[in-house]
């Protein structure tokens, strides 16, 4: 009966709903009578210009809006770049209306530029930038950039912060065209308040020559540029925040920003011992991960894949054009962390007779220390020449401390050998790197010359003291004990020197020169020493284990490649060569070990792309890759570093040599928020270095190298979604698709392998926002990996996972946030004594007060106290379980603090009225 009556009262709803809404139609033609796409259709008040809802016109100029009814003025707009405005009043909005044929007159100028005061748009499509109006998009008072983009049709932001739009991925994000601590962007998502955005632009990401030289994006990615209205880019804002909690555990962070004009300086900072390993501060759960935020750090070193982390950053940002056409910006970093973990693991060995399991145990703790700085220089030197000087600067300092216990057994539990490691590690490490290119555009379009120099250094030197003991049990005079002290010292030098002309044969067609030198000189020099008993000191050099070789490689790269450049069509095919000098020189037992080769090899690079009107674009690339063998992989004598596993070079190796493409296609319909991409590409190798090894009674390896050819992988994939608004009301859903295959090939034990890989990984989310009280987001994903063995005793090893998330956050009542993250994963085929699912439920509860200045939050992380780390990986030789150490369940209390000050007013919870009316600019070119 309770299920009847709910049923009854959403049909009910529905039906009201559908009864409230009324539809807008019409066609927009220009004055010759031709369609005109991508104009924005949008109803506002006419009173405060409030945005009621929008639309775009399809390829056929028609539009279809449907909105609630209007009792109150308002009026409707049609607006294009280069055309006149449309507007039509109505004193209310009660039936269905077709304007039928809309006329918009095409607008000439002899300016330069034209200024409008006008109502802008929701959404502007322009030639290769789609822009939206941030005002024209409703959120939350004190919402952060992240929440605006959210709202922005075509946009989706993972719980783990990776954005995509139309199904292509984000690597940029700047602000007024620059970078904001870096062109990742995450900081300013997080921090900026989205009353400070005036327009979001959204283009293809181009690098510094293609912005400069006014060509198309060779890139697949997507860019996104925040702008800031003149008389708010000044003013100081940031965000202070502490919290304690159970367990000592507890997190700091603040981050401090100062903008005047084109000034801009930053300073931020964080401590934590929760796995935070860089900069976030999530508007519910701040640094605490689980779900949301898991990845949305910034400044760190890497993120925390098992154990317990406690980390520090400290971080400064500037930016400012001191003189006209003279830009600078420079950052620096300091990170430092301590880390802790414990991993057990269990590995299935794949031989053709059979197989063999280890079983392990260590315990490792990790510190680092590392300063980074970068600075950046761009000088305009006239209106067709520019320079840009781009320094980094880096230096690490790091401790580890490893003990391992392992041993193998055989497929009848007999034990074959085991292992115990005890070692202390130091190194210090120092990386420059300079990048310095000079642009030049001539009197045509795409007429240009450039020439870059560009150079990276580093020294790392480390210190290590190692005991181990290895036994083997079928031939006990191959017992390994060692007490060493080893130095190691690695530098390598690399200059690269690049000159590039185009020139345009006709207005689409171009021809490009480019010739690149790249010199590489890079040193390993090992140096082991044993115990001496008598003196009670590491004095006794080991020549077996000591070695040193130098490798320098020198590359000369001529290309020509011909550029075709249409409205809708871009090409570019560019072949070439790549003629490398290949030496090394190795001393090995004192003696010298040699090895030259030269290679004159095939290069090509290729992309398109075609888009076949304002929704639909396809984009393809392809390349042939060679690729040099590692030092020690061509150099022909015994490495026993590792007492369980003796390396072999081989100098008859060849590069490796392989061919790289991807396809996509996407369409998204702005008119009805829905659109769908699909995408595929691959691998294929003409010859590939492999590992050959070959194992004894003792299951002691001796590894070489082989090649091989006909190993392939590829990949296919796409997604779709769809969003809808009903009133205040936003829905959003979609799915995602991902098929991989992989056939690798391989020698183990003396006999060839090959392995067929497959994996399938589907996923599907919802969100839901009812106004500005809840935000729902369930989402579930399922990943299958099988792998087919050729020449095994095992034929097959399969593995699935489930994993089901489910993040609820209510916003009432008033300054009440009320936030919870559930998280649900199974997986399969775990060996016994690995447990198969947990789940993690991270709940937060905070209050605003003082105008919303003060927020106080407690937070459990962990709430059912389930938490674990298993993981399960099937490689074409093994299959390997393993469990890490991972925080449990805590308890924090926090208090943050939030100053906004803009235009010399400082700001207050009171909203500004999301309207519409502004200036534009509309360019002639």
């Amino acid at each position: 009966m309770k299920q009847t009556i709910l049923f009854l009262a959403l049909l009910l709803t529905g039906f009201a709903h559908a009864q409230s809404t009324i539809a807008l139609k019409g066609n927009v033609v220009d004055e010759n009578k031709k369609p005109v796409e991508s104009a924005t259709v949008f109803l506002s008040v006419l009173k405060d210009s409030t945005l009621v809802d929008y639309t775009i016109t399809n390829g056929k100029g028609d539009f279809n809006l449907k909105v609630k009814k209007q009792n109150k003025p308002v009026f409707l707009k049609v607006s294009m770049l280069g055309y006149s405005d449309f507007v039509q009043h109505y004193p209310e909005l009660i039936g269905d209306f077709d304007l039928s044929e809309i006329q918009v007159k095409t607008v000439t100028t002899n300016l330069d530029e034209l200024v409008i005061v006008t109502d802008i748009p929701p959404i502007r499509i322009k030639k290769d930038t789609v822009e939206f109006n941030a005002a024209s998009f409703k959120v939350r008072p004190d919402a952060n950039v992240e929440e605006l983009l959210k709202q922005l049709p075509g946009v989706e932001i993972d719980a783990d912060k990776k954005i995509t739009v139309n199904g292509k991925e984000v690597n940029q994000i700047l602000v007024n065209g620059k970078p904001f601590f870096d062109e990742d962007g995450k900081i300013a998502l997080q921090n900026l308040p989205s009353e400070l955005i005036n327009k979001v632009q959204i283009s293809d990401t181009k690098t510094k020559k293609e912005e400069f030289t006014k060509r198309a994006s060779s890139s697949n990615n997507v860019s996104i540029n925040l702008t800031i209205d003149e008389d708010k880019n000044k003013g100081f804002f940031g965000k202070f925040m502490g919290g304690y909690g159970s367990d000592k555990r507890y997190e700091s962070s603040a981050i401090a920003n100062y903008f005047k004009g084109k000034q801009k300086i930053s300073v931020l900072a964080s401590s934590n011992n929760i796995n935070a390993s860089g900069f976030s501060m999530d508007e519910v759960f701040d640094n605490m991960g689980g779900g949301r935020g898991r990845s949305g750090s910034y400044g760190g070193g890497g993120g925390s894949g098992g154990g317990i982390t406690q980390s520090n950053m400290v971080g400064i940002n500037y930016a400012d054009e001191f003189i006209e056409d003279l830009s600078t910006a420079g950052s620096y970093f300091f990170n430092s962390s301590d880390s802790e973990n414990k991993n057990r693991a269990t590995r299935i060995n794949l031989l053709p007779s059979g197989e063999f399991t280890t079983f392990s145990n260590s315990q490792s703790k990790q510190s680092s220390e590392t300063h980074n700085g970068n600075f950046s220089v761009e000088y305009k030197i006239d209106s067709t020449a520019t320079i840009f000087v781009s320094p980094k600067l880096s230096k690490s300092h790091r401790t580890s401390r490893f003990t391992s216990d392992e041993y193998a057994v055989d497929q009848d539990g007999s034990r074959l050998n085991e292992n115990r490691l005890q070692s202390f590690n130091t190194a210090n490490g120092v990386n420059f790197s300079n990048q310095i290119r000079y642009s030049k555009n001539f009197g045509k379009q795409g007429q240009y010359f450039t020439v870059a120099l560009s150079n990276q250094n580093s020294n790392d030197e480390g210190q290590n003291s190692t005991d181990s003991e290895t036994v083997f049990f079928q031939d006990p005079s191959k017992n390994d004990f060692r007490k060493q002290f080893n130095t190691t010292r690695s530098t390598s030098d690399n200059y690269s020197l690049e000159f590039e002309y185009s020139q345009p044969i006709v207005d689409s067609l171009a021809v490009e020169f480019h010739l690149a030198y790249d010199w590489k000189n890079s040193v390993q020099d090992d140096r082991v020493f044993d115990f001496n008993d008598s003196t009670q000191g590491y004095d006794e050099l080991n020549t077996d284990l000591t070695n040193y070789y130098q490798t320098q490689t020198r590359v000369v790269k001529p290309t020509t490649a011909i550029r075709i450049s249409k409205s809708k069509f871009n090409l570019n095919l560019a072949p070439g060569l790549t003629i490398t000098q290949f030496d090394v020189n190795a001393v090995y037992q004192t003696n010298d070990i040699a090895f030259s080769k030269e290679y004159v090899l095939p290069a090509m690079t290729a992309y398109m792309n075609y888009q076949f009107n304002k929704k639909q674009s396809f984009w393809g690339s392809y390349q042939y890759n060679t690729q040099l063998q590692q030092a020690r992989a061509v150099l022909d004598y015994e490495d026993r570093t590792n007492p369980l596993n003796t390396i072999i070079g081989n100098p008859d190796l060849s590069p490796n040599k392989f061919h790289s493409t991807f396809l996509s296609f996407r369409n998204y319909d702005f008119a009805s928020r829905s659109g769908y991409s699909v995408y595929g590409g691959g691998n294929y190798f003409d010859n590939q270095a492999v590992t050959s090894s070959v194992y004894d009674e003792n299951r002691m390896r001796t590894t070489t190298y082989k090649e091989l050819s006909g190993a392939y992988s590829y990949w296919i994939g796409g997604n779709w979604s769809k969003s809808h608004t009903i009133d205040e009301h936003k829905l959003r859903y979609g799915v995602d698709m991902r098929y991989t295959y992989g056939n690798s090939k391989g020698f183990t034990d003396g006999e060839q392998y090959r392995a067929k890989s497959s994996g399938l990984s589907p996923r599907i989310y919802f969100n839901w926002d009812y106004g500005d009280l809840i935000s729902i987001m369930p989402s579930y994903s399922y990943t299958s990996n099988t792998t087919d063995y050729e020449n095994y005793a095992v034929k097959a090893a399969t593995n699935f996972s489930h994993r089901l998330q489910l993040q609820a956050t209510a916003y009432w009542p008033e300054n009440w946030v009320f936030g919870n993250d559930f998280g649900y994963t199974y997986n399969s085929n775990i060996a016994p004594g690995f447990k198969r699912d947990f789940y993690l439920w991270n709940t937060s509860l905070s209050y605003a007060f003082f105008d919303k200045q003060f927020t106080a939050k407690v937070k459990v992380y962990d709430l059912l106290n389930q938490n674990i780390s298993t993981t399960r990986t099937i490689d074409p030789t093994s299959i390997i379980d393993a469990e890490n150490t991972v925080l449990k369940r805590y308890v924090m209390f926090s208090l943050t603090y939030k100053i906004d000050q803009f235009g010399g007013k400082k700001t207050t919870n009171e909203r500004p009225k999301r309207g519409n009316s502004g200036r534009i600019r509309i360019k002639s070119f």
